[in-house]
């Protein structure tokens, strides 16, 4: 019984992490956001890593993941997107008596779509090798990404990003790219060899390059930007295929962190 309860309680840490991010981003505290995020990011990568060295995987486990997810990578970037678009409105304290406080929540756009993203995941059996559509957590990196350039005036890129239009089109494009078809290789490696997993090591390569070149928030908008595109080449080359998200290298295949 113990062994069953170090995988979900791994996972009750996700979600106890995207509860404490959102109390942050309601509460002003942004720049303990990414804290939180990192925390629920390792929780909800490791807990299916534990799942199986101690052979204890269970349908409660798969559950109890998504369940978490849908806070930590659904509510919270919806949260975070409409603390940003309420900045663009300048907008200090919600007020729904103030109808320009609505915009805000177009923000959670992406919360719904992300809903209806880890509900397909659990009945789609093309993802048990990998994705089809961009995964909840990559979605929240880039969010995550905008939301501290916004913090940080990276390079003077807070005007740019706080442009209501842009976060409105955003959010529809998030929305869209969570429950697309198109299929994105995972992370999740069976063996340390570089037949296999070529495409996830150059992609590590790239992911340091990117965050050895320029600061924390940009780079984590060009790590999922770049995961995005390269899926997409990939699968428009053939490599990647929507049945099976497999390659003729078998280069995809994981769960949904």
């Amino acid at each position: 019984m113990i062994k069953r309860m170090i995988p979900n309680t791994i996972t009750l840490i996700n979600l106890f992490s995207g509860c404490m991010a959102l109390i942050c981003i309601f509460t002003n505290a942004l720049e303990l956001v990414p804290f939180f995020i990192a925390i629920g990011l390792l929780s909800d990568y490791t807990d299916g890593l534990a799942a199986r060295l101690l052979k204890v995987s269970s349908e409660l486990g798969k559950e109890l993941d998504s369940l978490a997810d849908m806070v930590s990578f659904g509510v919270v970037p919806g949260a975070m997107l409409f603390y940003m678009i309420n900045e663009t409105l300048g907008i200090d304290q919600i007020d729904f008596y103030r109808p320009s406080t609505f915009w805000g929540v177009i923000g959670f756009l992406v919360t719904l779509f992300a809903c209806l993203r880890l509900a397909k995941f659990n009945l789609d059996t093309r993802q048990t090798e990998g994705f089809v559509g961009l995964n909840t957590p990559a979605c929240t990196i880039f969010v995550l990404g905008l939301l501290i350039i916004v913090l940080k005036d990276t390079y003077g890129l807070r005007h740019f990003v706080l442009q209501a239009p842009f976060l409105y089109g955003l959010s529809f494009v998030l929305a869209y790219l969570l429950v697309a078809e198109i299929p994105m290789f995972s992370f999740k490696f069976k063996s340390l060899k570089w037949k296999g997993n070529r495409v996830r090591f150059l992609f590590i390569l790239l992911t340091l390059v990117w965050i050895i070149a320029f600061p924390l928030g940009l780079a984590l908008t060009l790590v999922t930007s770049s995961y995005v595109l390269l899926s997409v080449v990939l699968w428009l080359f053939g490599i990647l295929k929507k049945e099976g998200i497999e390659g003729e290298e078998d280069i995809v295949e994981g769960e949904e962190y």
